[in-house]
């Protein structure tokens, strides 16, 4: 067994320390043992453990200790990512990730900003291709949470199969943890991945 100790650490370091551990099995079956101090990093370790196809648990050993437990098959690698390319037509359509990075649009007016911008949701989920993924953090954390305007439009595109994800670290900072309403939470790393993999970013 490989432990981890990512205690203190902010996000995304618990999940880049777990997949370094991961690439030093050379492709070999073990686990990985990752303990962290939050929730937060809990839930970002079990969505990478899932996207990837690895055994996971977790446990809470103290308010401020968690262990979340990896067992990674033979022949598996930290750098398996799982493709999300949609066919349509036996070509590949693009991937278009919606960025919203603040709870209104533009500069100036904030009141106005926060109408364009439910203005610009709603008009987003009334086009012909929808985007694949709609990340949300910074102020954007709380478009997707408890008592946003924007709530059914996003909800409304989640079941049509848009992918909503919100950062956890944002979230927690924000004190929104408890109020996410539509979506999941991710991390930077994740972020960074999408954004890196887009055919086409939007940023309102």
């Amino acid at each position: 067994m490989i432990k981890v100790n990512a205690i203190g650490d902010a996000c995304p370091i618990p999940v880049v320390k777990t997949k370094d551990a991961i690439k030093s099995l050379n492709g070999a079956a073990g686990v990985v043992e990752t303990s962290v101090d939050n929730e937060i990093a809990v839930q970002n370790l079990t969505k990478m453990a899932n996207q990837k196809g690895y055994g996971v648990t977790s446990e809470k050993i103290s308010d401020k200790e968690y262990k979340v437990t990896m067992t990674i098959g033979e022949g598996a690698t930290a750098d398996d990512i799982k493709e999300e390319c949609l066919v349509v037509d036996s070509g590949r359509k693009k991937r278009r990730v919606v960025v919203i990075s603040k709870d209104h649009m533009g500069e100036g007016a904030e009141d106005l900003g926060k109408t364009l911008l439910k203005g610009f949701i709603y008009a987003l989920g009334q086009q012909d291709e929808l985007p694949s993924t709609i990340l949300l953090y910074n102020g954007g954390a709380s478009v997707s949470c408890e008592g946003s305007v924007s709530l059914e439009d996003l909800k409304s595109m989640e079941a049509q199969g848009v992918e909503i994800l919100t950062c956890g670290t944002c979230l927690n900072f924000y004190g929104l943890s408890e109020k996410l309403a539509v979506g999941g939470v991710t991390n930077m790393y994740d972020i960074v991945e999408r954004m890196s993999n887009a055919d086409l970013i939007i940023k309102p």
